[in-house]
């Protein structure tokens, strides 16, 4: 017989949580998070992002900014020069994201040469089936 597991304060009828960690641990997020916390003043300008950012396109940079933007984690600024400048700074919300992120990616760092063998090890044992 299967036993349910729950996640203390989880509400799986509401979705919120889930929600968040969606928007959280997207596939640029945390990455966006992580630069601005080691950026001068947890801050800067759209273009630094994106020239840090391998892969990520304009669109996507913008949706991602907008959606951390909409959850609180991250203010926008625009200033009024030609070109147009654009700044983005973790809020005091999203620089409570700091040490929880900061923690993730240096276990992912510590564990990635583990992680890289097993998946290796993985993909062999798969393309042998």
């Amino acid at each position: 017989m299967a036993k349910t597991i729950t996640i203390p304060g989880y509400d799986p009828q509401k979705c919120e949580l889930r929600s968040f960690i969606d928007r959280v641990a997207d596939k640029w997020s945390l990455m966006i998070i992580s630069l601005l916390a080691n950026s001068p003043d947890e801050k800067a300008r759209f273009s630094d992002l994106k020239k840090s950012i391998p892969g990520i396109s304009q669109r996507m940079l913008t949706t991602t900014l907008r959606n951390l933007e909409r959850d609180g984690l991250v203010n926008r600024e625009v200033f009024a020069e030609v070109p147009p400048r654009v700044e983005y700074q973790l809020t005091k919300l999203g620089k409570n994201l700091k040490v929880p992120v900061g923690q993730l990616m240096a276990w992912i760092e510590g564990n990635w040469g583990t992680i890289k063998k097993s998946r290796e090890k993985f993909d062999l044992k798969a393309s042998r089936s």
